[in-house]
C-alpha cells in the first residue's frame, strides 16, 4: 500500500475534450492548464483533479461531476466506446469497462464483486486525500453515461450507488439522477446493482461509432478478394471476431457452421492459411484505426486483440516497412 501513497495515476485525453465542450456549453472561461491538455493522449490524474476544481469555482453547482457527465460522447472515452459495439448485453458492457477502464480513467482502480444477488462495481485503494466528491462523482456518472449511449437510461435499476465523502445538503438531487438509494461516507465509491439487471440486451450500439466500424468493415471487404461466398463471410467473421477478442480459428470455423479441419482444407486449397487471413484482416483494420486521431496505439492494439501494443507495432512494421507512429505521420504530412 505503500506505493500508493503518492499516486496520481493518469487519465485519458478524451476527458479533457470532455471538460472543453463542457466549459464551452457553460459559457465559461478556457483556462491555459485545460487549452494545455486538448492535444495529449493522456495527462496526469492530479491535472485533472486541478481542472475539475478549477470549472468547480466558476459554477459552484450542486453535483458538478454529474452534470459533466451528461455531456459526455462516446468519443470522449476512446476504446470503451468502441469496444461496447460488440456487446450483447449490459453486463457484458459493464465487465468490458472493468477490464479496460484504466485506459480512461487511471485514478483509481475499479474492482467487481459478488454481494449475494448484487454486483458492486467500485473504486477503491486511493487515498481519500487524493480525490474529491467530483472526481468520484464523474468517475461513477461517466461509466453510467457510456452505458447509456447503448440502451435506454431509464431501464437500468440500480440498487444502491456509494460515495466516500460526506454527506451533501442536496442528497436529494443525486437520488434524483441516479434512482435509488445513495449513501455517503462510505468505506468505497462504488454503484451496487442487482444480477437480474446485467442479462438487459443492447437493442443497438452508438449509431456515430456503429457507422464508423462499418466504413472500415466495407473498406476492408473491398479490398480483400472475395473468390466465394465463404471467403467473404470469413472475412466479416474475423471482423466480428477481433471486436469480440474471440479471432480464433475455433470460434471463427464455428460461427461459418464448420469444423476447424474443414476451415483449414478450405484455405488450403487456396494456398493459404488461418493466421495470414486473419493477419490480412488485421492490416487493413489496422490502417483503418490509424486514420482516426482519436485512437492511440495502445488503444488500436487492443482492437486488434493484441495483447501488448509492442506485439502490434512488430506485426505493422512486418507488413508495411514502417512503424505504426512512421505511417500514421505519412499520412498527415
Amino acid at each position: 500500500m505503500q506505493q500508493l501513497k503518492d499516486y496520481t495515476g493518469s487519465v485519458y485525453g478524451g476527458l479533457g475534450h470532455l471538460l472543453y465542450a463542457y466549459s464551452q456549453a457553460k459559457g465559461l472561461a478556457i483556462s491555459e492548464k485545460l487549452e494545455g491538455v486538448q492535444n495529449l493522449e493522456r495527462f496526469d490524474f492530479s491535472l485533472w483533479r486541478e481542472l475539475l476544481t478549477d470549472i468547480e469555482q466558476q459554477v459552484q453547482i450542486a453535483t458538478l461531476g454529474l452534470d459533466i457527465a451528461e455531456h459526455m460522447q462516446p468519443k470522449h472515452l476512446g476504446i470503451i466506446a468502441y469496444i461496447a459495439l460488440s456487446c450483447n448485453t449490459l453486463g457484458e458492457a459493464l465487465y468490458r469497462y472493468h477490464d479496460f477502464h484504466r485506459l480512461v480513467y487511471d485514478g483509481s482502480s475499479l474492482h467487481v464483486n459478488m454481494l449475494g444477488d448484487y454486483l458492486a462495481i467500485g473504486w477503491g485503494e486511493i487515498p481519500v486525500h487524493l480525490t474529491t466528491q467530483v472526481t468520484h462523482e464523474i468517475a461513477i456518472a461517466l461509466m453510467l453515461q457510456f452505458v447509456k449511449h447503448f440502451m435506454d437510461f431509464e431501464d437500468i435499476h440500480l440498487h444502491e450507488v456509494h460515495f466516500v465523502h460526506p454527506v451533501p445538503k442536496n442528497i436529494a438531487l443525486y437520488e434524483q439522477y441516479f434512482h435509488c438509494k445513495v449513501r455517503f461516507s462510505q468505506p468505497t465509491a462504488q454503484i451496487i446493482i442487482p444480477l437480474q439487471e446485467l442479462a438487459k440486451p443492447f437493442p443497438q450500439g452508438d449509431q456515430t461509432l456503429q457507422h464508423l466500424l462499418m466504413q472500415q468493415a466495407h473498406a476492408l471487404l473491398d479490398k480483400l478478394p472475395n473468390s466465394t461466398q465463404l471467403d467473404h463471410r470469413l472475412q466479416r467473421a474475423i471482423l466480428t471476431g477481433l471486436q469480440k477478442n474471440r479471432y480464433q480459428i475455433k470460434p471463427i470455423a464455428e460461427q461459418l457452421g464448420m469444423s476447424v479441419r474443414q476451415l483449414q482444407r478450405h484455405l488450403h486449397q487456396q494456398g493459404a492459411t488461418y493466421q495470414q487471413r486473419m493477419q490480412e484482416v488485421r492490416h487493413l483494420l489496422a490502417e483503418q484505426y490509424l486514420k482516426d486521431p482519436h485512437l492511440s496505439l495502445q488503444e488500436i492494439a487492443l482492437l486488434l486483440s493484441y495483447s501488448e501494443q509492442s506485439a502490434f507495432q512488430r506485426a505493422f512494421k512486418q507488413w508495411t516497412g514502417y512503424t505504426p507512429q512512421q505511417w500514421r505521420q505519412q499520412q498527415y504530412s
